[in-house]
């Protein structure tokens, strides 16, 4: 019998996949391809928080890549992988502080890499075995750490943040209007409420769900980047005395920019009053993202005053403070989680939890209409999940984080990153041309604003924020942080400093303009006292070559 041409490609093709039966020889080779690819990558490391040097991307260029006829081996395609890395930012690296991102731990990136060797697909046990265990435990654990009774909870793993509210968003519309998974939307759609410094993964989620964008309600903020109670009071008032149906309140625990917690004991109070009072049939649900602010529940039975772990009395109130709103977190209907923010896992492991897991089961399947899944087996969340197909690479990334960091872990790093943004702040309170925007905050991010000289910095931010007379003065201090954002920027780039990043509108003033603030979001358990000197040394110098360059303040 004649051997086909393409047995000869097929058999260079199956040395590139994970052998199905044990060859040390292939192992070996397996475990050599995967260090030449670190070591390459670690070829480009230097004293600089990126790999190799900043490269140009060439997008037009891109748009010209053709699929090859021949066959590739794996070392050339591996350093063509390696090459998309050039210029990649080091999260983990001390002079990174730009944004909520966090360095993964050795043990979630080898629970990602088991998981993508071996590829479970989390819709079925069947086709997952040991990991669906896995995403059950992790579960039940956090449920444990949140306040919620693990026999009751449910959840799922998904594709990130905005998944988790998309599921506490989409549980709220059948719960105020049962029947949409048959029926579709009434008209007019069901309302969702959400502070104006909430996520803005609630637009894409009214827009994807059907709801419209005109179907959201937006809540003012205070001073602490709360959601302002007598607003959301006066708004869920107004909708159910016209009639309309509320799906949901996101609260939330966390926000991205500036930490603020909303009170969530209090929204759920006046949620329960105002069901009471207007006898509805239903009851709106309370969903907590807490994607950023969920880690902080280590502290909810940490002895703040033997003070065991030794931090200092500012950390310590400051811990405290986040947790008279985290505490609570168990008492919302969901609660949204990232694992790769402040749980320090690769991307993407995110996990929705339910106070009930029941709620999962309004927006169930039947199981013929899925004939070729389910037939045995005890774990079918593809029987209710958004998703068909779930990897299993955040599930144990979360897992190996948790088992390592026990509550004594997570205290130890969080504690850390809270006392170097308290020392930031210090740092940057040392000097009159520069202000704290989220000054009292709980978290890791410090929001500041610098100003020229001739400046009254006691003065002008209040000034600023409430006064409509100092619009055109506001206007011109944004354009100059930005200024001195592109000048700090400039000079990370090229190795002689740290890089921060920029929010374009840490929040609105009275009168509704943006203000612009300078972001240090410490997230790496590398930054020391050394790298909050160099961050405040940068401002002020790039203060002063506007200042040499003749750039005057606004008055």
């Amino acid at each position: 019998m004649t051997t086909a041409a393409y047995r000869a490609t097929l058999d260079t093709m199956r040395l590139a996949f994970p052998q199905p039966v044990s060859d040390r020889v292939h192992d070996s080779y397996l475990i050599h391809s995967f260090l030449r690819a670190l070591d390459r990558i670690d070829d480009m490391k230097s004293s600089l928080p990126r790999l190799g040097g900043v490269v140009a991307l060439d997008y037009e260029k891109a748009k010209l890549t053709r699929l090859r006829d021949d066959v590739s081996t794996i070392e050339a395609v591996t350093a063509e992988l390696v090459r998309y890395f050039e210029g990649m930012t080091i999260y983990g690296h001390p002079r990174q502080q730009q944004n909520v991102v966090p360095p993964p731990t050795i043990p979630s990136v080898i629970g990602t890499l088991l998981a993508s060797l071996y590829n479970p697909n989390l819709t079925w046990d069947e086709y997952s075995q040991g990991v669906a265990l896995a995403e059950v435990e992790t579960i039940a654990l956090v449920s444990d750490l949140l306040g919620y009774d693990p026999a009751k909870a449910g959840g799922v793993f998904t594709f990130g943040g905005t998944g988790t509210s998309f599921y506490g968003v989409r549980l709220g519309i059948e719960k105020a209007c049962p029947g949409t998974l048959q029926d579709g939307l009434p008209s007019p759609p069901p309302l969702v409420f959400s502070s104006d410094a909430a996520h803005y993964c609630r637009y894409n989620i009214a827009t994807w769900l059907g709801l419209g964008l005109k179907s959201l309600r937006t809540v003012p903020t205070n001073d602490h980047n709360a959601m302002d109670l007598d607003d959301l009071e006066a708004q869920l008032r107004e909708a159910m005395k016209s009639g309309r149906r509320v799906a949901a309140i996101i609260a939330t625990l966390g926000t991205t920019d500036a930490f603020g917690l909303d009170d969530l004991a209090g929204i759920l109070a006046l949620r329960d009053g105002l069901v009471k009072e207007f006898s509805l049939d239903y009851v709106p649900h309370v969903h907590a993202d807490a994607v950023i602010g969920w880690a902080w529940s280590v502290f909810n039975d940490y002895d703040i005053e033997t003070n065991p772990l030794g931090f200092r009395r500012r950390t310590l109130r400051a811990l405290a403070g986040a947790c008279r709103h985290i505490r609570h977190l168990g008492r919302a209907d969901s609660v949204g989680i990232d694992f790769h923010k402040t749980g320090f896992a690769p991307y993407i492991s995110s996990l929705f939890l339910a106070k009930d897991r029941a709620d999962l089961l309004r927006v169930g399947r039947e199981a013929e209409i899925m004939p070729y899944l389910f037939q045995h087996g005890e774990y079918k969340p593809g029987m209710y999940t958004m998703e068909t197909s779930r990897a299993g690479t955040g599930v144990l990334a979360a897992l190996a984080n948790l088992r390592l960091f026990g509550k004594a872990g997570l205290r130890a790093l969080l504690g850390h990153l809270v006392e170097m943004a308290h020392l930031m702040q210090e740092n940057l309170d040392g000097h009159e041309a520069t202000t704290v925007v989220n000054r009292d905050h709980f978290g890791t991010v410090s929001l500041f604003r610098v100003y020229p000289p001739g400046v009254d910095t006691f003065t002008v931010p209040e000034r600023e924020f409430t006064d409509p007379d100092y619009r055109e003065s506001l206007l011109a201090h944004n354009e100059y942080n930005r200024r001195v954002y592109e000048l700090v920027h400039a000079e990370a780039e090229a190795g002689r400093g740290v890089m921060i990043s920029l929010t374009d509108c840490y929040r609105h003033t009275n009168y509704g303009e943006p203000i612009v603030a300078l972001k240090s979001y410490i997230l790496s358990p590398f930054v020391d006292e050394e790298h909050i000197e160099t961050v405040v040394q940068q401002v002020l110098q790039a203060r002063e070559k506007l200042r040499a360059a003749g750039t005057e303040a606004p008055k």
